[in-house]
């Protein structure tokens, strides 16, 4: 996952203004009701007794310690929909540490599954938080983008959510996408967009100081665990994988995640991704020509079609 990369670690604080002022006055038609409780919806992968809840169970932590991390998945598999949820990152200094929240067609790193990726990559006290996601179709990935975030995310809770249709892969962070990932009809053999196998949704925490965090130069510091990571409010308005004849094999724009409106971006919307490709942007594999001397067949798509 080692890529090349400048970090961002300054930026005009009348940008990030008129940006927020501008995030505020978005109008979106996306609404996802934030579905039970932890146990209606997921089971824990491993070490339960690193998982914790809230009194009321409304809030699930991750802990990290030197002998292991924690994650949990859905209970169900998903193809298509809209996947969102609240977290609030590890705080202090978290260099090494790697809090994940993504999609998997399987329940391992098998060499054949789709994935969607957001990974929050931890840092030294005072340093920025980067997002890096990634996209995986029949075990190939290599197609990360770093960013940089508007606001402190160890702070409070903020929403982070997946759009995924048979068109496109949007990236969200409170309502603001950060990324477009467009499929196209003009490739015979698509061998870059994942839209035939199901995903369950997973999140973890676990220990990447190998590369984590300045290209692992920075190393978790032990004496600082636990490193605990928070959710809630998890929502997902999806199809929902029903074997042996799922809904979810053929489109049927029967949902808004599959109708002509979500197929692309809002006007608003173009003018939020706008900003944040001005911005906020750290790595983009489709500009690093020394890594790929021939970029990827994707990366001449425009993602604001």
């Amino acid at each position: 996952m080692e890529t090349r990369r400048k970090i961002i670690t300054s930026y005009s604080s009348m940008a990030a203004l008129l940006f927020f002022m501008a995030a505020l006055m978005t109008s979106s038609s996306i609404a996802a009701t934030p579905t039970q409780s932890f146990e209606d919806n997921f089971n824990i992968m491993w070490s339960e007794n690193h998982f914790t809840t809230s009194e009321d169970g409304q809030i699930w932590n991750l802990a990290l310690d030197n002998d292991t991390g924690c994650g949990f998945q859905t209970k169900h598999m998903y193809r298509f929909g809209w996947f969102s949820m609240k977290l609030k990152l590890v705080g202090g200094d978290s260099a090494g540490v790697v809090t994940a929240y993504y999609m998997c067609s399987e329940n391992g790193a098998g060499p054949e599954r789709d994935e969607i990726d957001f990974e929050f990559l931890g840092n030294r006290t005072g340093q920025p938080y980067v997002i890096q996601t990634n996209v995986y179709k029949n075990g190939t990935g290599n197609r990360e983008m770093r960013h940089s975030l508007w606001f402190d995310p160890t702070k409070d809770y903020h929403t982070y959510s997946i759009l995924w249709n048979n068109h496109q892969l949007v990236f969200f962070v409170d309502r603001v996408p950060i990324r477009v990932y467009k499929n196209s009809d003009k490739v015979p053999n698509n061998d870059f967009f994942p839209n035939q196998k199901p995903m369950y949704l997973f999140s973890s925490i676990w220990n990447a100081d190998d590369w984590a965090t300045r290209g692992g130069l920075e190393k978790t510091d032990w004496k600082k665990a636990p490193f605990v990571s928070s959710y809630k409010d998890f929502a997902v308005d999806g199809c929902r994988w029903k074997d042996p004849f799922p809904a979810c094999v053929s489109t049927t724009t029967d949902n808004w995640w599959d109708q002509y409106d979500a197929w692309h971006l809002s006007k608003t919307q173009k003018m939020d991704y706008a900003w944040v490709q001005r911005n906020l942007v750290v790595y983009d594999y489709c500009q690093d020509h020394e890594r790929f001397p021939t970029l990827p067949w994707e990366c001449s798509i425009s993602p604001w079609a």
